[in-house]
């Protein structure tokens, strides 16, 4: 009744929307590399919306091709009609998506360069993904347990940059450093939420 009178009256809706997405397996490192080099992009764009877009959406379309990696997943969300309120939701999702376990990635110029080279193999991959966004997006405000409602939603997510309708746009990724691993008891203790697909 809310959201029709809203409607009515002429009032935005936004949606912030976010994704936990868990892959695994010995070929999901690569992964890493394409959220990395998105992130160094995001960080030289200083917040530059359209490289944002760009970013998810080769994020996005990556995650489609690695779609038989997908071992569990989940999304939450909320719909505002106050851009203020959205907002605010945005920065409390990313204060909690940066401090879950190996999500902060380290971008500095010394990457260790006297160190032996001895890398693990990940193993375990989460990306999450917040957006904000106007408008109503079915395909995003569902549940995505399943493997064809999660593909429909990383569509929407491309079209939604191309339709110039996102508001924010984070990413954060675990491990966010090549070398780090992130374990099954780890999955189990900071992201709880994770249901199988």
């Amino acid at each position: 009744m809310r959201d029709t009178f809203n409607k009515m009256i002429g009032r935005n809706r936004y949606v912030v929307f976010r994704l936990f997405l868990h892959l695994g397996g010995g070929e999901v490192a690569p992964i890493l590399g394409v959220l990395n080099s998105a992130g160094r992009n995001a960080i030289d764009a200083d917040g530059d919306l359209e490289v944002l877009g760009e970013a998810l959406v080769e994020i996005s379309q990556t995650l489609l091709q690695y779609d038989e990696y997908w071992l569990s997943a989940a999304n939450e969300g909320d719909v505002f009609w106050d851009e203020g309120e959205a907002g605010d939701y945005v920065n409390e999702l990313f204060t909690d998506s940066a401090q879950r376990y190996l999500s902060e990635p380290n971008y500095s110029s010394d990457p260790g360069l006297n160190e032996p080279l001895s890398i693990p193999v990940t193993r375990n991959v989460i990306v999450i993904i917040t957006v904000a966004y106007q408008g109503e997006i079915p395909e995003l405000e569902t549940d995505l347990s399943n493997v064809q409602s999660l593909k429909e939603a990383f569509k929407a997510l491309i079209n939604l940059h191309y339709k110039h309708k996102l508001q924010a746009i984070q990413v954060h990724f675990s491990p966010a450093q090549l070398g780090d691993e992130l374990t099954s008891d780890q999955l189990l203790q900071y992201y709880p939420e994770l249901i199988p697909l």
